[in-house]
Formats: C-alpha cells, sequence, structure tokens
C-alpha cells in the first residue's frame, strides 16, 4: 500500500496571531508552528494503515526551509519518505499554485515509483480554511474525493470511508486510486518515541523545486476581528449569594 500525505506548517493552536503591516501575512516574530490537527490525524491514519497492510507513507509539505520541522515530526511518528516544495515567497501560496505545484510533484513521484493508492489530506488547513487544495489535486488528478472522513476501512483496495452528517452517518467506498480529505477525530495522533525522534534526525529530505504559476485567486487583506473582553462578576458565596443572585434572574426576566 503506497500512501501519501499532505501537510501543512502553520501556527500553533492557541499562539496570539498578529497581522503584518500590508495587512497580507501573519507575523511570524514570535510564533511557534506545527502540523495542522487535521493533518496529524492523516499522519496518524496513514502509519496505521502500513502497519495493517504494510507499505510506505510518503509525507509531502510546501513551504519555507523550516517546513523540514514538520517533515521530521512525521518521521518520528510512522512517515517513511519526506519531499518538500520549496517556497520562499514570504507568505502562503494561492490554493490553485499550491494544488498545482502538489500535482506535479504527485505526477513526478508516480512516474518514479508507481501509483500512489491514496492521498490524504487534513479536511481544512487550521490557518486559512479554504478546503480547497485537496479537491483542486483530487480533480486535476482524475480521482475520487470525500471530505469530513471520520472512519477509514480497506479490503482489495477498496476504501470504505464514514462521514458524519447532521442526519447520521454517509459511506462512500472508492476505488483505488482515492483522495480523502481527514478530519480531527478520526483517531488519536500518536506521540514520537525517542527512538522516533532520533531516527528523525537522520531522514533524507527530498527537496523539490517546482515552477507553479499563481492561480487566479488574490489575497487583498487579513481582518483581525476585535478581542472581545470577558468580566466575571462573583455575586458572592453560599446563601451570602441569594439575594443578589434573585435579583439579577429579577432582572433577566426569568421570575
Amino acid at each position: 500500500m503506497r500512501v501519501l500525505v499532505c501537510v501543512k506548517r502553520v501556527p500553533a493552536p492557541g499562539s496570539r496571531i498578529n497581522i503584518s503591516a500590508d495587512q497580507l501575512n501573519v507575523d511570524t516574530a514570535h510564533l511557534g508552528f506545527t502540523t495542522s490537527p487535521h493533518e496529524e490525524c492523516a499522519l496518524e491514519e496513514a502509519a496505521q494503515i502500513i502497519e495493517q497492510h504494510g507499505g510506505t507513507v510518503t509525507v509531502l509539505t510546501s513551504g519555507p526551509p523550516e517546513a523540514e520541522e514538520q517533515l521530521r515530526y512525521a518521521a518520528s511518528v510512522g512517515g517513511t519518505d519526506f519531499v518538500l516544495i520549496p517556497n520562499d515567497s514570504g507568505g502562503d501560496w494561492d490554493p490553485q499554485r499550491t494544488a498545482n505545484a502538489i500535482t506535479q510533484v504527485v505526477s513526478k513521484l508516480e512516474a518514479e515509483n508507481g501509483q500512489f493508492d491514496l492521498i490524504l489530506f487534513g479536511n481544512e488547513s487550521a490557518d486559512a480554511g479554504g478546503f480547497q487544495v485537496g479537491v483542486r489535486v483530487a480533480v486535476a488528478l482524475d480521482r475520487p474525493i470525500v471530505n469530513g472522513i471520520k472512519g477509514v476501512e480497506i479490503s482489495d483496495r477498496v476504501f470504505t470511508a464514514r462521514r458524519e452528517v447532521d442526519t447520521g452517518v454517509e459511506v462512500y467506498r472508492l476505488e483505488a486510486p482515492a483522495v480523502l480529505g481527514i478530519r480531527e477525530g478520526i483517531n488519536l495522533p500518536r506521540y514520537p518515541t525517542m527512538k522516533g525522534r532520533l531516527a528523525s534526525k537522520k531522514a533524507e529530505i527530498a527537496i523539490t523545486p517546482i515552477d507553479a504559476h499563481p492561480g487566479g485567486q488574490k489575497k487583498i487583506r487579513l481582518h483581525q476581528p476585535e478581542e472581545r473582553v470577558t468580566e466575571t462578576n462573583v455575586l458572592g458565596e453560599s446563601a451570602a449569594a441569594a439575594a443578589r443572585i434573585v435579583d439579577l434572574l429579577d432582572e433577566l426576566g426569568v421570575l
């Protein structure tokens, strides 16, 4: 089983995000970075697949040289091959350009080593949240795709994928080769072991420059909403708070 997982370097969830002066990029001066959470689950799902069925997990990312950190993390939790598409532009590529670059690299890798049975994306990236790249890559490669996946089973090169919806669960069956968008919660990503961390330092990362031209989408500006300040008013303790609670309920029209 040959599995490809596409990941993205994103600011660590919960970080305070500041916008650059030109309002076009995130100010990364004081940010920590990680792999997008949906993609951590995609990587874990790929690792479990090859543990059960054998094979390889190729991990691919597009980003600055620092994105090697995310690839080495992938090496410590089950990845076997690693590809970095350099992006030194100082900001995110638009979804069309990113998808075009990934498509070119996937086609190149498949021409050299054979077709990937399964390509996994995160349902959406934690920063941009565009929901576009996986779909664009699947269409360009002429492969079926389903997003929002919370369960995968494999039998005779057929993937049974489950997606939760308001009315229950949808079940899809896709023949290999296929593309899935994995949603956080499908599994619990493993922590890297000391052995895995040491091995990741020796992992070979293939740097693959691609001439991918910008698409038709253009970023106008990033909007940073005003911070909301929440104040807590302690009404009192024990029985001493009873009178103030009654007054509050009366103000709210509950009584």
